[in-house]
């Protein structure tokens, strides 16, 4: 395995709420992604959802409270909590999620900006 530079591979693509995956870890996948606009609500019952903000701010939305996110900081979501990610600016992430996990950005919930 090679060092994986994250900028170089945010680089490759431009669709915002489609996660690359980059490299395996222990049976999970590390990805990065583009973020803008609001995701749906959603939860996954069997694992946690990681974020990593590598540029940009990110909020974390939960039922009951908002947590606001900036460049360096991270956040898990525990399984079964249901959350939505919302950038109202441009913003990229490094996502840690069990292989497997289904993607919901490629099954159509994912929201567009503007």
């Amino acid at each position: 395995m090679d060092a994986v530079n994250l900028s170089d591979r945010l680089a490759t693509f431009f669709e915002h709420w489609q996660p690359r995956t980059v490299a395996l870890f222990s049976g999970h996948d590390v990805m990065v992604a583009k973020l803008h606009g609001t995701f749906n609500w959603h939860k996954h019952d069997d694992s946690d959802d990681f974020f990593l903000v590598l540029e940009g701010p990110l909020n974390a939305e939960l039922r009951h409270r908002t947590v606001a996110l900036g460049r360096g900081e991270l956040f898990i979501v525990p399984r079964g909590i249901e959350h939505r990610p919302a950038a109202e600016y441009a913003c990229h992430v490094m996502l840690i999620e069990r292989s497997g996990t289904p993607n919901m950005a490629l099954r159509g919930l994912r929201r567009r900006a503007g």
